[in-house]
This record gives structure tokens, C-alpha cells and sequence, in this order.
């Protein structure tokens, strides 16, 4: 492999991933943050599930919908924490080929379902609080599963072909990737060949579903303020609205990183590339660790819950 970066070659057998770039000497230290997100993302999120399952007057539309977020949140962090750590503590840099374009898609997957999750969520909110009287008899248990199975399927509908492109081009530059994961555009760029479909394909999907999915998100929300300020009184309506802050914090949590990371891809060009790694890890791991300490913090009957738990344990 000492001179993989050199050989031509058209189907390399591995990748190389290099971490962050530029900061190889500080792998060890910037290992700390990342393996402590990742112990919280994967208890969080179980907790999350467990308590669910276990406490039948969560069994709702919105709780159902949070597990589908905590298991998309899993795999996100599961597909690509491991991996990191390997290369932060023991320089495990290798990748095999078909697992880096496997990777590739589970992440642009599970990121387009936990945007059309949230989605999902806003609509629970909207019927909630807008005609409450027909929301379980709206927002039934089948409906709950169709809507998650339509996520699903558009999820990995709509990334199918990233995989497919990204493994048809000729890599004969070099099998070095100057990411910590394998990012679509991180490896795409390898190919000596002209990768402008990948690369539109892939913008496209991304400010389609983004722009589509934040659109109804704001279109719910225009209608649940609608109804809370026709609401008679102020306590009223900031208990109504409470029961939507926590999406709110959990779209604020997926989106802003997401939007920062990509308008720093296409705009600054002068920063640092270890900056634009470190954003990138930023948007794809943060939400995983935070969406279930939101709604643990934020929603009474999970804190509550999970407080009787400890008691229990306690006793």
C-alpha cells in the first residue's frame, strides 16, 4: 500500500481515510469529545425506546415517532462513530471499498428519513393542537406505520443511485480520503472522470428534501401559532406551545449544523479543511447525542418515567 496513492487503478480494494486533516498529531485528544458522544447517543437513545415500549400511555403517534427517530439515530451513529474512533486510537485507516460506498449510503439515507421524520412529528404537533378532537381517530396506529414505511422508502429511494454512481467511476488519482467517513463528495472527487451527475444528483436530492421537508415544518407551524393565539388565555397558550418545544429544539438541533456545514462546502473555500471535517462530524453526530436528552429534559412523561426508574433501582 506505500504506493496506493500513485498506482493507477480503476476498482481500488480499500480506501484510506485520513481523519482530519492537518490535525493527525491531535487525533488522540480529539478522540475525547467523540467518544463521549458516542456512549451518550447510543444510551440516550435506547432509553428512549425502552421507556416507550415499557410505558403503555406513551404508546402515541408522537412517541411512536420519536422511536423511529432514535433508531435513525443509531444507525447514523453506529454507520460512522466506530470507524472514527479506529483511526483516532489505533491509525486504522483502511476501508474496504464496497464498505465505504456502503457507508456512503447508509448515511445520505437515515439523513433524508430523519428529516422526514421531523416532518412526520410536525404533523403530529399540527393535528395536536389544531383539531385535537380527531386526532386519534386521524393519527391511528396504522397510519402512524404507513407514514413511517413512506419515510423509509423515500429515504432509500431517493439515495439509491448515489451508491450505484459513486461505484461506477474509474479512481486512478489516488485511494486517499481526506475525511474521517466516507462523505459522497469526500470520495466522488477521487474519480478521474467527469462526476458532475454525482455531484448535481446529490445537491439536488439535498435542497429538494431539505427545502420540501423545512416548507411543511414552517406550514405546520403557521397554523399551531394560528391556534394558540386565538387561544382565551396567556397560560394557555404557552402550555399549548410548550408541547412543541421540544421539536422545535430538535429541528433547530438537525438543521442548523446541516446548513452551516453545507453553505461552508460552497463558500468557504479559503477555510481550513480540518475546519470543514470538523463541521461535517459536527452535523452528522451532534443530533443523535441531543434529540434524546431534548426530549428526556423537555417531555414530562419520559423524564417522569425515567426518573421512576432510578427510584426503583434506587429502592
Amino acid at each position: 500500500m506505500s504506493d496506493s496513492n500513485t498506482t493507477d487503478f480503476t476498482n481500488p480494494c480499500t480506501f484510506i481515510l485520513l481523519g482530519i486533516p492537518g490535525l493527525e498529531m491531535a487525533h488522540v485528544w480529539i478522540s475525547i469529545p467523540f467518544c463521549t458522544i458516542y456512549p451518550i447517543a447510543i444510551l440516550g437513545n435506547f432509553t428512549v425506546l425502552f421507556i416507550v415500549k415499557r410505558e403503555p400511555s406513551l404508546h402515541e403517534p408522537m412517541y411512536y415517532f420519536l422511536c423511529m427517530l432514535a433508531i435513525t439515530d443509531l444507525v447514523l451513529s453506529t454507520s460512522t462513530l466506530p470507524k472514527m474512533l479506529s483511526i483516532f486510537w489505533f491509525n486504522s485507516r483502511e476501508i474496504d471499498f464496497s464498505a465505504c460506498i456502503t457507508q456512503m449510503y447508509f448515511i445520505a439515507c437515515f439523513l433524508v428519513m430523519d428529516s422526514g421524520i421531523l416532518v412526520a412529528m410536525a404533523l403530529d404537533r399540527y393535528v395536536a393542537i389544531c383539531h385535537p378532537l380527531r386526532h386519534s381517530t386521524t393519527l391511528t396506529s396504522p397510519l402512524v406505520m404507513k407514514i413511517g414505511l413512506a419515510m423509509v422508502l423515500r429515504g432509500s429511494m431517493l439515495v439509491l443511485p448515489i451508491p450505484f454512481l459513486a461505484r461506477q467511476w474509474p479512481y486512478c488519482r489516488t485511494n486517499i480520503i481526506p475525511h474521517s467517513y466516507c462523505e459522497h463528495m469526500a470520495v466522488v472527487k477521487l474519480a478521474c472522470a467527469d462526476i458532475r451527475i454525482s455531484s448535481n444528483y446529490s445537491i439536488s436530492v439535498g435542497f429538494i428534501v431539505t427545502g420540501l421537508d423545512v416548507f411543511f415544518i414552517t406550514l405546520s407551524y403557521i397554523q399551531i401559532l394560528r391556534a394558540i393565539f386565538i387561544l382565551p388565555t396567556k397560560d394557555a397558550q404557552l402550555k399549548t406551545f410548550g408541547t412543541c418545544v421540544s421539536h422545535l429544539c430538535v429541528i433547530l438541533s438537525t438543521y442548523i449544523p446541516s446548513v452551516f456545514s453545507a453553505l461552508m462546502h460552497h463558500f468557504g473555500h479559503n477555510v481550513a479543511v480540518h475546519f470543514h471535517v470538523l463541521m461535517a462530524n459536527a452535523y452528522l453526530l451532534m443530533p443523535p447525542m441531543l434529540h434524546p436528552i431534548i426530549y428526556g429534559v423537555r417531555t414530562k412523561q419520559i423524564r417522569d418515567r425515567l426518573l421512576q426508574l432510578f427510584t426503583h433501582k434506587g429502592i
